[in-house]
């Protein structure tokens, strides 16, 4: 059953009644600008070759994400130190010559390229939501899935 006050607030809010208030606009905005164009989006899988006897935290603070989508598979990992985020993460298949991936937080992105190997790595980011984007030449770009890293 739909609660009469919350109707009432949604009709009011679709006639333009009820102006959306500036936080949720601005927070909206925010968000509309971390996406990336075309991307295709990698998502979080479980995988027992990168999880350790005591879950997917190891004993260090690190944490181990396997992200997989359009070919590419990403592996990180997430290690949390001083406050501060460090990611060593590898692309496979190695993504070609030219590749880069930018390692994002909401307020900094971090550019890399990608070894041959497919290693990178990214140091002293703030905790927070973390996403990384490959871009390859010629394809579109893959990205993770935004994840959340706390201390």
């Amino acid at each position: 059953m739909i609660n009469d006050e919350y109707f009432l607030a949604a009709l009011r809010l679709a006639a333009g009644n009820d102006p959306i208030p500036s936080h949720v606009s601005a927070a909206a905005r925010e968000v509309y600008g971390l996406r990336v164009p075309r991307a295709r989006t990698a998502t979080p899988v479980e995988c027992a070759a990168i999880r350790t006897s005591s879950g997917p935290r190891d004993d260090d603070g690190s944490h181990l994400v396997r992200f997989v989508s359009a070919g590419l598979t990403f592996d990180l990992e997430v290690t949390v130190g001083d406050g501060l985020i460090d990611v060593a993460g590898q692309v496979f298949p190695y993504p070609g010559e030219g590749a880069l991936v930018d390692v994002k937080t909401p307020h900094l992105t971090l550019t890399r390229r990608i070894a041959h190997n497919g290693h990178f790595a990214a140091t002293g980011l703030p905790p927070g939501w973390l996403s990384v984007v490959c871009h390859r030449p010629g394809h579109a770009p893959v990205q993770t899935r935004w994840v959340r890293i706390r201390p």
